[in-house]
């Protein structure tokens, strides 16, 4: 999976966000705030991670179990999919 082009992360006044640019605003006008496992899994996707790689990182990261991780993963991943940000 990759985050699609025209979607990009920045950071407003210390709140990690998605933005869409140029004709991904056709896509998702607004932005979606992100926490920092959001963060970590943003920047995996944008270089093509898989689900098995986005679950390692959040396991890695936080040392949680195979289990929770999935879950995020997937409510993750499910939350971008809705608005065509990941292909």
């Amino acid at each position: 999976m990759k985050i699609k082009e025209g979607f990009i992360l920045k950071d407003l006044g210390g709140q990690m966000v998605v933005v869409a640019v140029g004709n991904a605003t056709q896509t998702l006008n607004g932005m979606i705030k992100l926490n920092d496992s959001g963060v970590v899994l943003w920047k995996k996707l944008e270089s093509g991670a898989t689900e098995d790689e986005l679950k390692d990182a959040l396991m890695e990261k936080y040392e949680i179990s195979e289990e929770t991780a999935k879950e995020d993963v997937a409510a993750f991943v499910n939350s971008l999919k809705g608005p065509g940000i990941i292909e």
